[in-house]
């Protein structure tokens, strides 16, 4: 066994009792050094530090601007504060952003990290297609005193635009109904934030909207966090956005340093990319509370950058042309409660985020979190630690995780650019829909259902599918349900019984927004994964306008159209409906469960 390894020696605090490990990773910052990956990366934008194939470096060149996003964005500062000053001036109440993704999770951070600051005007992210989401989200706002932004880089999100459609509709009604003059419409209620040309013109009534943001085309949508997609909400919050984009602006600056000992981003991507490809690939995040949605930002950030197959020819490896490739990535798990050291496989790494002056993470993590973490670093398990002096300094930590995210891909042989396999549920989604606007069934016997009335039944059908698990796997808990507070304390429950009973990493995710971040990692990453879909009736549906469908029918397509891409790639899944009351669901749920553990 090693000593720790020192913050100084790895530009961040990383607890490391493996010698095995620790040569490894030892290896991967020499491999860096020689071949010069920072300069290359972040300091020339050169794809040809990820691969030696002209396709794939041509494709790679078009995805490299979030690293100019924090001095581009520089200069647009003015004009965000004075359209949210305008916004505020003009007595709108509320935005409401519409989005999935990357175009969602980075305003929900900021949302609930920061707050509304002075003179600021309050941000709802909607980025679930569940009808009781949508009226949670907004049926206690008044029309004409909200501003909605639809979000979508490439202008056709399914989501996004049902979302808009629905908003377009009710805000057509108020305005009706208080007969204002002609001269106002809907459009003067609507903002959108997209990329140019036919992005933009695919989104209806884009000649119509009040402000049109247009992104640089050159951003992929999950490392968007720094352009409009973050920079908009932000504003109109009150973020002091010449701040953020300053600290992150040192982060791309102390990233291009050569030398892993002095840089953040390299440091970091070199023991994720080290560790993952040395079987601790379940990167298992512990965060302040007042950081904690930080987590589900960073956790697609990750998954849909990593969950891939290998590429056809690495750069600076030789590797057998015959060889076929590999399925490989780092599992993100977000939110999982902290657990005895004898509840883990040998599959993780611990990440500590803390923020100064902080209490520490919510009581759902655990008590004594720290003293926990020092049992799991005795026991071996690699612990990263990363202190924010603020919360001004996530303009920072951006930038450190895109940066890592996109290093560790090198290690790990893959492009962190593309998610080839987010299609394939889409278009599985497309024709469930499809079946409806015709009349036929929906095809949702094709994936069997259980159903919570007959928990013996159930109880069954969890015991078989306990059986699909493979060492070192992990189990995804699949929520098409609309996100509260008793729900995130049911799942909870759930994930901590299976982690403490299977001694496997445990994700949650509420569909359908995790198929836009960790729903590339599922099908494409490596095929240990073990699926547990919840699936719920609507008793208050609400019709899309201008769709032949409603939200419910749409997330229950979803849900389908993911659970038979789940299952064409030989993966394991069980289909879980909750009824009509997901709550006592949720709650069979987990006695069924327990109960299929004990039998196990």
């Amino acid at each position: 066994m090693t000593e720790p390894t020192s913050a100084s020696s790895l530009a961040l605090d990383l607890t490391l009792k493996d010698a095995k490990l620790e040569a490894a990773l030892a290896t991967a910052s020499a491999r860096a050094v020689k071949e010069n990956w920072a300069d290359r990366a972040i300091g020339r934008r050169d794809p040809s530090v990820w691969s030696d194939q002209d396709v794939v470096q041509r494709a790679i060149a078009t995805r490299l601007g979030w690293l100019e996003a924090p001095f581009h964005f520089a200069d647009e500062t003015s004009q965000l504060k004075a359209f949210a000053a305008a916004v505020h001036d003009e007595g709108f109440t509320t935005a409401v952003l519409g989005g999935m993704g990357g175009s969602s999770l980075a305003p929900a951070l900021l949302a609930q990290v920061f707050g509304v600051g002075q003179d600021g005007t309050p941000v709802r992210v909607l980025d679930s297609t569940d009808p009781a989401a949508v009226a949670a989200t907004l049926d206690d706002l008044n029309p004409t005193a909200t501003l909605f932004i639809v979000s979508t880089k490439s202008g056709t999100t399914a989501e996004s635009l049902s979302f808009q459609a629905y908003e377009w509709a009710r805000t057509a009604d108020a305005l009706s109904d208080a007969h204002v003059g002609r001269q106002t419409t809907p459009g003067d209620f609507m903002a959108a934030i997209t990329d140019p040309d036919k992005s933009l013109h695919a989104i209806p009534h884009h000649d119509e909207l009040r402000e049109t943001f247009i992104n640089p085309p050159d951003v992929g949508g999950r490392y968007s966090a720094l352009t409009y997609v973050g920079l908009v909400p932000g504003a109109l919050l009150g973020i002091d956005l010449d701040e953020l984009l300053e600290k992150a602006r040192a982060m791309v600056i102390a990233s291009g340093v050569a030398d892993p000992t002095a840089n953040p981003g390299l440091a970091l991507g070199l023991a994720m990319g080290v560790f993952a490809a040395n079987g601790r690939d379940k990167l298992t995040f512990v965060i302040d509370r007042e950081l904690a949605a930080f987590g589900p930002w960073v956790e697609q950030l990750i998954a849909e950058s990593t969950g891939k197959e290998t590429l056809a020819s690495v750069a600076g490896r030789t590797r057998d042309a015959a060889a076929k490739p590999e399925r490989v990535g780092v599992v993100p798990v977000d939110g999982e409660p902290l657990g005895a050291v004898s509840a883990y496989g040998n599959d993780r790494v611990f990440v500590r985020i803390t923020l100064k002056g902080s209490a520490g993470p919510d009581a759902s993590i655990g008590t004594n979190v720290d003293a926990r973490l020092a049992e799991l670093a005795a026991a071996g398990h690699p612990i990263i630690r990363i202190a924010v002096d603020s919360k001004i300094e996530l303009g920072a930590e951006f930038v450190r995780w895109e940066i890592a995210t996109a290093l560790a891909s090198i290690v790990l042989g893959i492009d962190p650019f593309d998610q080839p396999n987010v299609e394939e549920a889409k278009t599985n989604t497309r024709a469930v829909l499809a079946a409806i606007e015709s009349g036929e069934s929906a095809g949702s016997e094709d994936a069997s259902v259980v159903s919570v009335a007959d928990e013996k039944a159930l109880t069954a059908a969890l015991k078989a599918h306990l059986g699909n698990l493979v060492p070192n796997g992990y189990a995804s808990i699949q929520a098409y349900v609309a996100q509260t507070p008793a729900r995130d304390a049911a799942l909870s429950a759930i994930r901590t019984l299976l982690r403490d009973a299977t001694h496997r990493a445990t994700t949650v995710g509420y569909g359908p927004r995790f198929l836009h971040s960790t729903g590339q990692l599922h099908k494409g990453g490596t095929p240990t994964g073990w699926f547990l879909q919840l699936v719920s009736e609507h008793p208050d549906d609400r019709d899309i306008p201008g769709k032949g469908y409603t939200f419910g029918q749409l997330i229950d397509a979803q849900a389908i159209g993911d659970a038979r891409t789940i299952e064409s790639h030989s993966l394991p899944i069980i289909r879980i409906s909750l009824g009509r009351d997901a709550d006592a669901g949720l709650a069979a749920v987990g006695r069924a469960l327990a109960a299929a553990l004990k039998e196990a």
